[in-house]
């Protein structure tokens, strides 16, 4: 009886000491939220500890009424977020399935699944591989766009001799008056969006399937997890659960006394016109499905992903991908290196590569680098892996440590400021990134 009841202590004074803990981090996130210099408009975080959530909360508003606040609804564990470049992230776990199957090898010309050759016309003896997408040294850039219609294949984008090649500024030239081949495909990092758009028409001709519904089928159905790649396949409940994406900021100019502005899936005021792409043929422009950043999606999916690579692979106890293939996603591809001019390091924030994940290395300076957390006495660096993502007043961030099994999400689904001019105090983040990420840290 005595051991009964001393563990029955224990066990109550650890439940106290954590609903302490939960009520503090929720204090301190809420006057994140509520800060009236850098207001919020929602935001959703979860918390992982040795590979079980401990700690999930939600703030804020997922749609804002300017005429009437009555109107408003709040983020809840339910929300989806269109996540924007972790979107990126999931998509390259989406490709590892392909190599599992046998069906896509990273290392292959992409040439082979595409049907034509793609090469950078600089450097034509250079095959241009799937590793090569994933871990942007394809050479490919975002100045030509990255996003096109339905009447507009790749082929003709990427191939000199296509109707729209234009100037060919999709790809990267030699570098300066040396002309040598450091920016050849393979040799230099440079973070593009395009890439993924290559990826998924890749994944279509590997498949067989269109992209958005390769992923609903082969990566999100499976993993249990609710989302789409396009607000078309999101049901009438879940598209009714999609936040809003806010800024305060209309016509390029940002006022932070002024009215939170609808930027995207704002689906309540403008309905979503479905498109016809009954005679789209897969393989040809998965653009249209946004690979990049276009993954609807709630906390609580992203965290059944994050929990199947923290098992390298394995989810509920049924196997979801080989736990060397989780470990070749995360392996490094690339890393920064200053002397050799290797790549474009964004202010600092990339350091180095894995395929299609980031790895946080922890490099810090002010206003540089891609520490994630403030140093907290007694506790080492969080080196991590994962994704980070920013677009239309989101900012969204996946990272966990493999090895201890602890990780962090957050999606914020609108900021009243210019991140850019309101930088984190130890790395290249945005200030309520920084703090954001250091309150579910320092608590835990």
């Amino acid at each position: 009886m005595a051991q009964t009841s001393s563990a029955s202590s224990t066990s109550f004074a650890s439940s106290v000491h954590q609903s302490s803990l939960d009520s503090q981090v929720t204090k301190k996130l809420a006057s994140i939220v509520a800060d009236p210099q850098l207001p919020l408009a929602g935001l959703s975080v979860l918390s992982i500890k040795n590979g079980k959530i401990i700690y999930q909360q939600q703030f804020g508003q997922r749609y804002i009424d300017r005429e009437n606040a009555g109107n408003n609804l709040a983020v809840d564990a339910r929300t989806l977020f269109r996540v924007a470049s972790v979107s990126k992230m999931v998509a390259a776990i989406g490709a590892m399935c392909l190599v599992e199957q046998g069906r896509l090898d990273l290392d292959a010309d992409i040439s082979r699944y595409l049907g034509y050759q793609v090469r950078n016309p600089h450097f034509p003896d250079v095959a241009i591989t799937t590793r090569m997408l994933l871990s942007h040294t394809s050479s490919l850039r975002d100045d030509g766009g990255y996003n096109f219609p339905a009447n507009v294949s790749l082929q003709s984008f990427l191939l000199p001799a296509g109707a729209h090649f234009d100037r060919g500024l999709q790809w990267a030239s030699p570098s300066g008056e040396q002309a040598d081949e450091s920016r050849a495909p393979g040799k230099y990092f440079h973070y593009v969006n395009l890439n993924w758009g290559v990826l998924g028409t890749v994944m279509e001709a590997a498949s067989g399937q269109r992209f958005d519904m390769f992923m609903r089928d082969t990566v999100l159905r499976p993993l249990g997890v609710t989302g789409a790649y396009h607000p078309e396949l999101l049901s009438p409940d879940e598209l009714s659960r999609l936040a809003v994406l806010y800024r305060k900021q209309e016509n390029e100019i940002w006022n932070l006394q002024g009215p939170w502005v609808a930027q995207t899936d704002d689906f309540r005021t403008k309905p979503l016109i479905k498109r016809s792409l009954d005679n789209y043929v897969p393989g040809s422009n998965a653009t249209l499905f946004s690979p990049q950043g276009g993954l609807r999606i709630d906390v609580q999916g992203l965290a059944r992903i994050m929990l199947m690579l923290m098992n390298e692979g394995e989810l509920d106890g049924r196997r979801f991908l080989q736990p060397a293939s989780v470990r070749a996603l995360l392996s490094e591809q690339w890393r920064y290196d200053k002397n050799a001019r290797n790549g474009d390091d964004y202010h600092g924030l990339f350091q180095a590569w894995g395929l299609g994940f980031q790895r946080f290395s922890d490099v810090s300076a002010q206003h540089y680098g891609d520490r994630l957390v403030s140093p907290v006495k007694g506790k080492s660096a969080f080196k991590a892996v994962g994704h980070l993502g920013f677009a239309y007043g989101l900012q969204s961030g996946f990272m966990f440590d493999p090895t201890t099994r602890n990780g962090m999400i957050y999606i914020i689904s609108g900021v009243a400021a210019d991140p850019e001019k309101n930088p984190g105090n130890y790395s290249s983040l945005s200030l309520w990134e920084e703090q954001i990420l250091t309150a579910l840290y320092r608590f835990y």
